[in-house]
């Protein structure tokens, strides 16, 4: 290993991540530090839902059981550091079971604790300041569960330095894990803009795990092993440029396409993606290959931070429920059909006659039949469907309703019906996200190691810069006439991926070849987009250009019934939405065929 380079291994892409991670990484020779991100946005609901169960809870318990547990006495014997944001709503519980993981093997490593992410104590202030939603424009509710900041990366800099073996944050944003790391062994400034992008596009690059080496990568086929898929490792040099590769043996894919697919995941515009430390500039990030095995990225600017963190708020707003059976046979969609609108109907009567409202929202998917797909759905004849039935409600007694009604189709509806898979399905409470900016001025982070608690120095308030202009991408090439084009799905074309921020849905497509980039441009716009997602769209779609990975990225504005736990729908995530684009049908020149720039299978 380059010994101007610092290696990190990406451990967790989220709570619930495979076991797997830690030990194949701590195989890795020259590896510095383990870092762990938990905290997704629903993962900060179902915290929260737990903690108001037991307030010893809140944080991600994986992270004790799984990671540290079984392994701090290699983590230890190794001297590998390791970050994490498992300390979700309530860090300090989560650093007293590591500690005790440790003592019960008597191990006593140094861990640090960040704090300060908490607005709780200053949301009345907020409030009375006139806060808003930042999304909705909506006053908050009356009463949250949580509300935590999205702070950056000077806490766990500031806890390396004094020495800490493991440090446990609250909700710091996915990349500070990496940004922490590389601010302490670098010593970087933290008005270095350019270094502090180069750092957040480290740590968006591994935040996601397996993502970043192979999975859910859009040519999936070339992915050997996914029983022993490997976990991201990056050499990361002083100017923030990274190779990423993975551990020796394992399974998965290092390719640029990958990791290109990976850099667009969910950042939004590409040119403003927000971070707490830096602003960052994607636009003219560059992916290539660098041996087998190896990618190297680099190209990432940044500029001034705003002067605000980015704030979630959780609060309770009634129940839903969700119940799926299997239905088989001939007419298997019809019967499924029938059943769900006469258990609808049966369960709407129920609750007239004790008096209780109707359904707040409904959702019925025909899981099978590509319920999700709307017009672009195949018709194709199947004989097994698996119908789902989602329903919210202010009270909770009335979804009991539907709770106990639908084992009545196993014997009172259509024939081959199976009316539960797992005994009765449970009434949950829905905990909703109110997101809201925070003044960075209003909020004070703490480093607590070995009894000693220090304040994290503020940053520095400085007015937001605009991104630099790029220069305008040159007019698309006429097309040739009809007779000289055939269709071809966009797969052919392009990798895609997406996911969810909130209700706004994010899909990143990379041309295969820069060649192809134009007609992508000239065939593909926002309102092509609108257009095909109509049925899911309830608002506007945007579409960004990145030349350096000759890559477009959109934003589906309210496309997701609300997001995360707020929505019924079966993919609440939008994580199939690039899969549907990638049947989105092109006219190509036949010419790229004929000289052999395409290939005719190739989708």
């Amino acid at each position: 290993m380059n010994p101007k380079t610092i290696r990190i291994g990406g451990a967790s892409g989220f709570w619930g991540d495979s076991a797997i991670a830690t030990p194949q990484l701590l195989a890795v020779p020259g590896l510095r530090y383990l870092v762990y991100d938990y905290l997704a946005e629903t993962t900060m609901s179902i915290l929260a839902r737990a903690r108001a169960k037991n307030p010893a809870l809140g944080y991600a318990t994986d992270f004790v059981q799984a990671a540290m547990a079984p392994h701090l006495a290699d983590i230890c014997a190794k001297g590998v550091r390791v970050i994490a944001n498992a300390g979700g709503l309530n860090p300090h519980a989560c650093r007293d079971a590591v500690a005790a993981a440790a003592a019960g093997q008597g191990l006593a490593p140094r861990i640090a604790v960040v704090t300060g992410d908490d607005v709780m104590p200053q949301f009345e202030r907020l409030r009375a300041q006139g806060l808003r939603d930042l999304h909705t424009g909506e006053a908050p509710p009356p009463e949250l569960v949580s509300a935590n900041a999205y702070v950056g990366a000077r806490g766990i800099a500031q806890a390396l330095a004094r020495g800490a073996q493991i440090v446990i944050t609250g909700r710091c944003v996915d990349s500070a894990v990496v940004v922490g790391a590389l601010a302490h062994e670098f010593n970087w400034r933290w008005d270095d803009w350019d270094r502090l992008a180069a750092g957040t596009l480290a740590g968006h690059v591994i935040e996601c795990g397996a993502q970043a080496t192979g999975g859910l990568f859009t040519d999936w086929q070339q992915v050997p092993d996914w029983a022993n898929m490997g976990y991201p490792v990056i050499d990361c040099a002083e100017d923030g440029s990274f190779t990423l590769t993975k551990p020796e043996g394992t399974g998965g894919l290092i390719h640029p396409g990958a990791v290109a697919e990976q850099v667009l995941y969910e950042i939004g515009d590409p040119a403003s993606y927000l971070m707490p430390d830096v602003s960052c500039d994607f636009r003219q990030v560059n992916v290539q290959a660098a041996g087998p095995d190896a990618v190297r990225v680099s190209g990432a600017r940044g500029r001034p931070p705003t002067d605000s963190y980015k704030a979630n708020g959780t609060w309770r707003d009634g129940w839903q429920l969700q119940v799926m059976m299997a239905i088989r046979g001939i007419d298997a969609p019809a019967k499924a059909r029938k059943t769900a609108d006469a258990l609808l109907a049966r369960t709407r009567a129920q609750m007239r006659q004790h008096g209780m409202a109707d359904y707040s929202e409904t959702c019925v998917d025909l899981l099978g039949c590509e319920s999700l797909y709307g017009p672009h759905a195949r018709a194709l004849p199947t004989r097994e469907v698996v119908l789902r039935i989602a329903a919210r409600h202010a009270d909770q007694k009335a979804l009991a309703f539907l709770q106990r009604e639908c084992a009545s189709a196993g014997t009172s509806m259509g024939p081959g019906t199976r009316s539960t898979f797992s005994g009765r399905a449970d009434v949950q409470s829905v905990i909703k996200v109110f997101s809201f900016l925070v003044p960075k001025d209003q909020l004070t982070l703490h480093v607590e190691l070995d009894g000693v608690t220090e304040p994290v120095p503020a940053p520095t308030a400085s007015p937001a810069a605009a991104p630099q202009p790029l220069a305008e991408a040159p007019d698309p090439p006429s097309e040739p006439p009809a007779a000289d084009t055939v269709p071809m799905p966009l797969v052919a074309l392009a990798w895609a991926r997406s996911g969810d921020k909130g209700d706004d849905e994010n899909i990143g497509v990379i041309a295969r070849r820069p060649e192809f980039l134009p007609l992508l441009r000239a065939q593909l716009g926002a309102a092509q987009v609108r257009e095909y997602f109509a049925h899911l769209v309830q608002g506007e779609v945007e579409r960004f250009d990145l030349p350096g990975l000759h890559a477009l990225n959109f934003v589906l504005h309210r496309a997701l019934g609300g997001g995360g736990v707020l929505s019924l729908r079966s993919d609440p995530l939008g994580k199939s939405y690039a899969q549907m684009l990638l049947d989105y049908p092109l006219r190509i020149p036949r010419r790229w065929i004929d000289s052999g720039l395409l290939d005719p299978g190739a989708a």
